[in-house]
Order: C-alpha cells, then structure tokens, then sequence
C-alpha cells in the first residue's frame, strides 16, 4: 500500500461568531489557503489535482451545495478538478484529510487537496 504525505498546508485565521469574517462566505473563505498553497507551490501540475475534500458540517443557505468545488473554482484550480463536501459534525475537516489519505494509500488519487471551512455566522 502507497503511503500518503502532507506535503504543505495553509490555513485562514479562526473568528468569532459575527466577528471580523462575518461577511466572507465559506467557499471564498476556504480558497484563500488553497490560492496559498498555489503560489507557494509553483512546481506543482495543479491539472493533476484528483480531488479537493474539504469538510463544511453546517451547509444550509448559501453553503448548501459543493463547497468544495466551488473553492477549487474560486482558487483558480482547473475546471477538471472536482470537489467532494463532507458533512461530519465537529470533524468533517479531520475526516476530508483521512478521506485524501485513504485514497491515495489505495492508489485512487496522487494529488489531494484537504481540509475544512465553516461559517456559523452565515447560517441561516
């Protein structure tokens, strides 16, 4: 079995509920890191991106769709680059990583982008 790696990792600053993030949605939220990690990485074949798994626990209003493929847009990844929402209460991020992880242990995925993103605020 392959091995998975963390090879980099960014990450947005955590608010409070109605506080300084109150009008950035979840999808716009969680491209930042993934526009960091980008520009941080210039060597990488961002076309060969298998997946973006990112965990959003509270999808309702303007978070009820693909938050994870809509941050992968919104990041400039390529159109080819899916995205996959896990839905986990209080672990949906963890759970994104070990999502990735397995699927390039069992040689599905080469390339994954995983994490998490919320906006308590923003809920309806």
């Amino acid at each position: 079995m392959a091995h998975a790696f963390i090879c980099d990792f960014a990450r947005t600053p955590i608010g409070r509920y109605a506080g300084a993030l109150r009008d950035v949605r979840a999808d716009d939220l969680a491209a930042h890191p993934i526009r960091v990690l980008k520009a941080r990485n210039p060597g990488v074949d961002w076309e060969a991106v298998d997946d973006v798994i990112l965990g959003c626990a509270n999808q309702a209003g303007e978070d009820n769709r693909d938050v994870a493929r809509m941050a992968a847009l919104l990041a400039g990844l390529p159109v080819s680059a899916p995205g996959t929402t896990v839905n986990r209460l209080c672990g949906s991020g963890l759970d994104a990583v070990g999502i990735g992880a397995r699927a390039i242990m069992t040689g599905d995925a080469d390339l994954i982008i995983a994490g998490g993103v919320e906006s308590m605020t923003r809920a309806p």
